[in-house]
């Protein structure tokens, strides 16, 4: 993977991941639900902990960057 595609990749991953927490964040406000039940969420959601390994995976990993 060039720099160019990881640079891409690391773009998409992160948006993806800005905007599912957005949405939990909205749809939380909308069911009125305390801050740290939507936070709590978030930090659980099996979806943004795999992003969240992605990205760190994809700044990490040595053979990416060649």
């Amino acid at each position: 993977m060039d720099k160019q595609e990881l640079k891409l990749s690391k773009k998409l991953v992160s948006s993806y991941k800005k905007r599912l927490e957005k949405e939990i964040l909205e749809r939380s406000i909308k069911l009125k639900m305390p801050q740290n039940k939507f936070q709590e969420i978030i930090n659980n959601n099996n979806e943004l902990i795999n992003l969240k390994k992605a990205l760190e995976e994809l700044d990490t990993d040595p053979k990416s960057s060649n």
